[in-house]
């Protein structure tokens, strides 16, 4: 197969153990930048081009789009999709998943349990909004942060109160999230693929921190999930219409909740934590799909 990894940099690991196992599977791999791509909409035919030059006869697209490039990479992935090229992430999934809120909306939505969250579109209704999310401390988070940039804990109303009105003053998209204080700066990350489980991982916090992002300095270990955290998981997968999909969740009293669905799921962390080749799992999809 002719394959295509759209990454910003193939140094990366994850770009790298990607095209590594499509190599050893001997299919053609190369690696774009989404971000230098052009498009031509309309006309006979609609292309992508890269370095002057069209991209043809490809068989599958592999999207590792960060959150700076949404916007563009999904209109890339749309490009491809509007030319029957396969991908694992659609661009319709990109977009839905990327935004927190409407993440966790679509989820709720399918009955599938997240942290109470708030939305609060206007200063004057901050004091009473925050009243609906007590007792404190809380999350406060950009809607569009990513490895736990732009999260926040506000210890009570007061700190909470401040801290919204900058982030509104700035013209920031945030939403107020329930502290899950029972999971003791644990979250879980599980591993997705065509609707199954290949991996799983506890992340813990560094001392003093409550984000267990592997980014900031916590730790890991592999995870056995329960049936109903594994069915958790590849419910969520499902209902943003993510076939690869990192799924996180928090273990609280109720039982698991996600926090969020990653699209274009780092892999050194879980595969380093587990010992599974996960760009290989990525790869056999494909060819499931295709061969």
């Amino acid at each position: 197969m002719n394959l295509l990894v759209l990454s910003r940099n193939p140094a990366l690991y994850s770009t790298q153990a990607i095209v590594d196992a499509g190599r050893k599977r001997n299919h053609y791999v190369r690696v774009v930048d989404h971000m230098l791509c052009d498009l031509v909409t309309g006309g006979q035919k609609s292309e992508v081009y890269y370095a002057h030059q069209p991209l043809q006869k490809i068989d599958a697209i592999i999207p590792r789009i960060g959150h700076n490039a949404t916007f563009l990479g999904a209109a890339v992935i749309r490009q491809f999709e509007n030319n029957g090229v396969f991908t694992t992430i659609s661009s319709d999934a990109l977009l839905k998943v990327r935004d927190k809120l409407s993440c966790l909306q679509l989820l709720e939505g399918k009955g599938i349990p997240v942290p109470k969250t708030l939305l609060i579109s206007q200063p004057e209704t901050i004091p009473y909004m925050l009243r609906q999310m007590e007792p404190y401390p809380i999350i406060i988070k950009l809607v569009t942060g990513t490895q736990g940039v732009g999260v926040v804990l506000a210890e009570n109303q007061a700190n909470a109160e401040s801290m919204l009105e900058a982030f509104h003053a700035t013209g920031e998209n945030v939403v107020v999230q329930k502290f899950i204080k029972e999971a003791n700066g644990e979250d879980i990350r599980a591993f997705v693929i065509n609707g199954r489980l290949v991996a799983a991982m506890k992340r813990k916090a560094k001392p003093g921190d409550f984000r267990a992002n592997l980014h900031r300095g916590g730790t890991s270990a592999t995870a056995s999930l329960t049936s109903i955290e594994e069915e958790t998981a590849i419910r969520a997968a499902e209902a943003l219409g993510l076939p690869v999909a990192g799924v996180d969740m928090l273990q609280s009293c109720h039982g698991p909740v996600v926090l969020e669905v990653n699209a274009s799921p780092g892999l050194e962390g879980i595969t380093a934590t587990t010992g599974l080749n996960i760009a290989k799992e990525i790869i056999n999809y494909i060819e499931q799909q295709i061969l």
